[in-house]
């Protein structure tokens, strides 16, 4: 499996207006506690970002984790994220598939995965989970974190595929328009998708976010 070249393209033109989403003012309770949640999680670990993006959730994790690899698919969004005021002493960004991490050798003692799941097809999950663990030291502390599905502040669901995967059709400030594969998982999707990859499973579900922690086994 490898990264959708329709959802590549779509977050390489998003680029400059990606981090507009945190600005929501509805949002913001279930931000800070986020923000929280991952500069706590991640104190002291060396740790592999998945999907980094402009860097928004790398600059937090760069303030207490002992190295940070943040890793994206999309250059527009790396020129973006190492222009943030980010310790680059422990801090590296480098252009990587989510779906083909062989080229990290080394063992990590933390993952993120960032607002990523929801992209991810039903189908391929598991696929994507067991890659992920291939490059993580047994009981390293996994974060995955993404929107739940809110009327009258999520962009609709403009349609189900025949898998149950959803899709909102998104326009960005230049007129172009996009559609989008967006998930919104249960808990019991959830618990049933890392089952055999987690141990000490942890879900919490906010307002407008969902967080599911655990330990790579």
């Amino acid at each position: 499996m490898s990264a959708n070249t329709a959802l590549i393209s779509y977050y390489a033109k998003r680029a400059a207006e990606y981090e507009r989403i945190y600005l929501k003012p509805e949002r913001q309770d279930d931000l800070r506690q986020l923000r929280a949640f991952v500069e706590q999680t991640f104190a002291d670990a060396d740790v592999f970002e998945i999907a980094c993006g402009t860097g928004y959730w790398t600059e937090i994790l760069s303030r207490s984790a002992a190295s940070v690899l943040a890793t994206d698919i999309n250059e527009e969004v790396l020129a973006i994220a190492r222009s943030k005021p980010i310790d680059f002493r422990k801090t590296t960004f480098r252009r990587a598939d989510a779906y083909d991490l062989r080229q990290f050798p080394r063992r990590f003692t933390g993952g993120l995965a960032a607002f990523w799941w929801s992209h991810v097809p039903k189908a391929g999950l598991r696929d994507f989970l067991g890659g992920f663990r291939q490059i993580l030291s047994p009981g390293a502390r996994v974060v995955l974190m993404d929107n739940r599905y809110v009327e009258g502040s999520s962009t609709p669901i403009s349609r189900t595929d025949d898998h149950g995967n959803t899709y909102q059709t998104r326009r960005l400030a230049d007129g172009g328009t996009y559609e989008v594969l967006k998930n919104f998982p249960t808990e019991s999707e959830l618990r049933a998708t890392v089952e055999g990859f987690a141990g000490d499973v942890r879900i919490e579900f906010l307002r407008y976010y969902w967080i599911l922690s655990y330990v790579a086994v």
